[in-house]
């Protein structure tokens, strides 16, 4: 019998996670069923408690739930207390509910792919959301030399700052308050859903510098096209899906999958439109 697993969210019908979880299970021989579930908006505990009353072992949790199933975990882990997010549900053998936050080990798993350098760089991040919230700890763990978060908040901005300024270099401001060059630039801010361009100055960008958007379609998002004009090399959040989506299928089942078939068929799938 086939173990069970779901992503839950609010849109959830483009999810790709079906696809990802299951070809990692043809990969790695794993006897699972993973479905998507939409969750009412005032109800996703509700849909997580039923799921797990029909013998779910574990899902994931995109918009707009991650803080509510921070909310619902007996047991969090580090990295999952600093985001005050969780993406990642497992029910334990003694029936307690283990959260999880996957999404920053994706981005930087997908920039090593990519073999962008992240120690002693100046990295600016846009937005202080909660994608942004579940990055920081595990950029920070890199090393580089400056990490910059900006908001059309400020004051959100300076917040993320105040909680991860004990584990390295972080500024915070306006969106006016970037000043390149910087190494890389990692758009985490939701105006791309929108397709919109934070208001940023044009010269963010230093010598070789990468532009990465978190979001991700058939076509590049606004942010990665006027990156593009800059002379930015340029990356979309496909990759960090595949590898955060990876780093859940470990946690369930001790195996860890193989991420390039599924990036290749992923991209195929969008240029094919």
């Amino acid at each position: 019998m086939s173990d069970l697993y779901c992503v839950f969210g609010n849109p959830i019908e483009h999810s790709k996670s079906p696809l990802i979880h299951n070809e990692f299970a043809q990969q790695t021989h794993q006897a699972l069923e993973y479905t998507a579930k939409l969750a009412p908006l005032d109800g996703f505990a509700d849909a997580w408690l039923a799921f797990v009353e029909k013998g779910g072992r574990g899902a994931n949790v995109t918009v707009p739930f991650k803080g509510e199933a921070y909310a619902l975990c007996d047991t969090l882990s580090k990295r999952a207390q600093r985001a005050k997010a969780v993406n990642t549900l497992t029910v334990g053998g003694n029936g307690l509910i283990y959260g999880d936050n996957t999404d920053g080990v994706g981005l930087i798993r997908d920039l090593k792919y990519h073999h962008v350098t992240l120690a002693g760089k100046r990295v600016l991040v846009v937005g202080a959301g909660g994608a942004v919230q579940g990055i920081l700890e595990p950029l920070l763990a890199e090393q580089p030399s400056e990490v910059m978060v900006v908001n059309r908040t400020p004051e959100k901005a300076q917040q993320l700052a105040e909680a991860f300024a004990d584990l390295g270099e972080l500024h915070s401001g306006g969106f006016k308050a970037a000043k390149g060059p910087f190494d890389l630039v990692i758009n985490g801010s939701s105006a791309s859903l929108n397709g919109d361009l934070p208001p940023l100055p044009g010269n963010l960008f230093a010598d070789g510098a990468w532009a990465y958007d978190m979001m991700y379609g058939a076509e590049e998002t606004v942010f990665l096209k006027w990156a593009g004009t800059h002379g930015a090399k340029r990356l979309d959040g496909l990759g960090m899906l595949v590898e955060q989506a990876a780093e859940a299928f470990f946690l369930w089942r001790n195996v860890r999958p193989d991420t390039t078939h599924v990036r290749q068929t992923l991209r195929r799938m969008l240029n094919a439109g």
